[in-house]
């Protein structure tokens, strides 16, 4: 995947690419919080570019302001790490540094994942923007030929998201990442119907990820034990886990 595959596939409008790359030094001055996180950027990061800005002016799509948030544009960075390094903690960088809604792309050890999280108001200082929620990831499944990777590089394109306001794009592809998310357990990839939907998704999807680690993690343990009667009734801890695990697919 490319910087134009991607501009492809989010269908994003010639008047909003910027295409520019980003110092490194700028990270480090605005989002390296700790000497480690310094290190980590100065070490991990190969290149950062900016692909885009989605803006009133640049998309046609109305700037969002309430209470907790202001949403007066969107950016759409690309950020390339060097090969075996942690991912996680430096995009979790990327998105702290950044003042708006991050549309991130990572390449990490040749894969390309998209990464998204809303943000809001500082409760005890208006003038800062810190995340709200969680930092949602998805693999992008370029190449890959499947009804699934279709379905889901199709939906993702920005006319296919709610255009009230720069808001609802941003929201709208938080959704669409967790319905893929939760197409990779079902094998079905359904964009949720309303935000209401959505959200039954989304506490679903991680309550089926909770309990698909808890089994894993009680299978091992049953192999080790040693007596009978501590197997028996990790056994079927198992089989009441397994009927909540599978409680919790069925409202993927």
């Amino acid at each position: 995947m490319t910087i134009f595959d991607l501009v492809h596939v989010l269908a994003l409008p010639a008047g909003a690419r910027v295409d520019r790359r980003v110092p490194k030094a700028l990270l480090l001055q605005h989002g390296a919080p700790t000497a480690a996180d310094k290190r980590r950027i100065t070490d991990g990061i190969q290149e950062i570019r900016w692909l885009a800005v989605l803006k009133p002016a640049t998309v046609g799509i109305a700037a969002y302001r309430d209470a907790v948030r202001e949403y007066l544009e969107i950016a759409v960075l690309t950020l390339t790490l060097r090969p075996g390094v942690a991912a996680e903690r430096l995009m979790e960088l990327m998105h702290r540094a950044v003042p708006y809604p991050v549309v991130l792309i990572t390449w990490h050890d040749g894969l390309p994942n998209l990464s998204l999280a809303h943000k809001r108001w500082a409760q005890n200082d208006h003038g800062q923007v810190v995340l709200d929620g969680e930092i949602v990831t998805v693999p992008l499944p370029w190449g890959a030929h499947d009804a699934l990777a279709g379905a889901f590089l199709d939906a993702v394109a920005l006319p296919n998201q709610p255009r009230t306001s720069l808001y609802t794009v941003y929201a709208g592809w938080i959704d669409t990442a967790f319905a893929f998310l939760a197409a990779r357990v079902t094998g079905v990839f359904s964009p949720p119907a309303c935000p209401a939907d959505a959200a039954i998704r989304r506490v679903a999807l991680r309550e089926y990820e909770r309990l698909e680690s808890t089994i894993a993690a009680l299978r091992t343990d049953a192999v080790r034990a040693c007596q009978l009667s501590r197997r028996v009734a990790i056994n079927l801890e198992i089989r009441r886990l397994c009927a909540e695990r599978d409680a919790a697919r069925t409202r993927l």
